[in-house]
Order: C-alpha cells, then sequence, then structure tokens
C-alpha cells in the first residue's frame, strides 16, 4: 500500500484509500450509494480481522490494516517525498492535537490546513465543494479523513472528481486516537482480535446495534466466502 501511495505521490496523482470493515459491508449491502461511493475508492484495505478470515476462507488472503495503523506510516511517507497533509473531520480540538502529536511523531511533517467541517456536514452540499477547493488551494497532497463512513467515503469519491491531484485516506476515528480524544484497545487486546468488544464497551448505546447488524450478516458473508474457494476467476 505505502508503495503505491508513494508512486502516487510522485506521479502527483490523487488517490482514495478505504478501510473495509464488516459495518462497511452492512452499508454496501443497503445502500447503492455507498456502493457507488466504495467503487470510486482506488485502494481497499481490511480495518477489521473478520474481513481478514473471510478472505482466507474464500483463498484470497489479505493483511489486516485497520485505518488507525495506517496514520502514522501515511504520515511518516509524505514526510519523507515532501507532500504536505490536510486533516479534515472530527473537532477542531481534536485536529489541533493531532496536528501537534503529528509532527512531534514526525518532526519534518508539514501540515498545510486543518479543517473540522459543522454538525450535518454532507459531502454532496456546495459547502463541501467549497472546502474541496479550499483543500486543493493550501497546497496539501494528501487529506486524512476523519469524518465515519459514509461520509469520509463519499466525500473522497468526489474529491477524486473535483481535485484529482489530492489523496484521501478515510481513517474514521484515526486522528482521535492520535489526539486522545478517543482511547484505543490496549495491544494484548487487539491481539486477541477483541478490540470491537472494547470499543462497544466504552460506548454501548452507539455501537451495540451497529455489531449487532455486523453479526447478523456473518452467516451469509461466510456463505459467500465458501462459494468463492474454489472458483477459479
Amino acid at each position: 500500500m505505502l508503495a503505491a501511495v508513494a508512486q502516487r505521490f510522485a506521479d502527483k496523482q490523487g488517490f482514495a484509500l478505504a478501510t473495509i470493515n464488516l459495518d462497511h459491508l452492512v452499508k454496501l449491502h443497503r445502500s447503492e450509494r455507498f456502493a457507488r461511493d466504495y467503487a470510486e475508492q482506488d485502494f481497499v484495505v481490511a480495518d477489521g480481522n473478520p474481513i481478514v478470515w473471510l478472505s482466507k476462507i474464500s483463498r484470497r488472503p489479505v493483511e489486516l490494516v485497520p485505518g488507525s495503523d495506517m496514520v502514522l506510516p501515511l504520515a511518516s511517507l509524505a514526510a519523507e517525498k515532501g507532500v504536505k497533509v490536510a486533516l479534515f473531520g472530527s473537532t477542531e480540538k481534536s485536529l489541533t492535537d493531532s496536528a501537534a502529536m503529528l509532527q512531534a511523531k514526525v518532526p519534518m511533517l508539514q501540515i498545510a490546513t486543518c479543517i473540522a467541517p459543522p454538525m450535518g456536514f454532507d459531502p454532496e452540499s456546495d459547502d463541501a465543494l467549497a472546502m474541496l477547493e479550499d483543500l486543493a488551494a493550501c497546497g496539501a497532497g494528501l487529506v486524512f479523513l476523519a469524518l465515519g463512513a459514509p461520509k469520509q467515503e463519499a466525500f473522497a469519491a468526489r474529491g477524486r472528481k473535483v481535485t484529482p491531484t489530492l489523496g484521501f485516506a478515510s481513517i474514521g476515528a484515526g486522528l482521535d486516537f492520535v489526539s486522545g480524544a478517543q482511547t484505543r484497545a490496549p495491544r494484548w487486546v487487539r491481539a486477541l482480535a477483541m478490540e470491537w468488544a472494547w470499543r462497544m464497551f466504552k460506548s454501548p448505546a452507539r455501537l451495540l446495534p451497529r455489531y449487532a447488524q455486523c453479526f447478523a450478516i456473518l452467516p451469509s458473508l461466510l456463505l459467500e466466502a465458501w462459494a468463492l474457494r474454489n472458483d477459479k476467476r
């Protein structure tokens, strides 16, 4: 992934990078608009162990690349290549704190701008178009999108058309983890593939219904993965 992004930087060519998980698969099954936006992504990585397990069952194995784990490697790559970075989404405080933390960990990193859109932000609105134009004008080559699905994927898909030289990395709560606005599960919890349970315990009202929907589609996904197992196409 890093090699592919580095080539895009060298060619001054934009991209959209999405991080797929079970929640996204639920949304992809239910929303044609989200499916269209996902089809516009140039790169898609596995942001969840169930995706990795399903890929192995289908004999199309991929590696786990959580969105939160992409932030520092992508920031380091941007700094190495002299590419400016923009932070978009979350809150103004989280973006300010994230910028300070990133620059402390990646001293050569140039942060061109931080934009926290208002509540109710619509990626298809005229305001969103103006923000894309601002991102293009600030000189950034990489934009970290911390809007959550489906808004970040929709904004990235639109950005690929409006600002073709910009790279968009959809990283969800990644910047909040960097800033400390949210606390990520300990490494031992992640090693047990139980980060989802940690997050649900921290925010049950918001995440319990979401995870229930994710578990509900697992049987059909397992059947689809098994069907792909012997498909040579």
